[in-house]
């Protein structure tokens, strides 16, 4: 199986006024890469903890590219537009557990 990588940003600065919604955008965020994880199809996930505007990372295994893109579009930070994702083939050399 294939190793992807996808980056994700925020769409935009953090507003006050969007503070609610940003927020929820992120809680699911992190509801779906739990559903990953239990689905076998995640490798690993994080961001730096001391700029959440720092680009954050989800490695997963997917068959193919489609099948990765679907999984990347699926993030709901994605999908409501909370984050600005990119898609790249990853090889994991060595990983704990693995």
């Amino acid at each position: 199986m294939a190793q992807w990588i996808y980056r994700i940003v925020p769409a935009r600065p953090a507003r006050p006024d969007a503070a609610d919604e940003q927020e929820e955008a992120v809680a699911d965020h992190l509801d779906y890469v739990q559903a990953l994880k239990r689905a076998g199809i995640l490798i690993l996930a994080g961001r730096m903890p001391e700029d959440p505007a720092t680009p954050a990372i989800t490695i997963i295994e997917a068959p193919d590219e489609a099948t990765a893109r679907a999984v990347m579009q699926t993030d709901p930070a994605v999908a409501a537009g909370a984050m600005i994702a990119t898609l790249y083939p990853y090889v994991v050399g060595a990983a704990a557990g693995r």
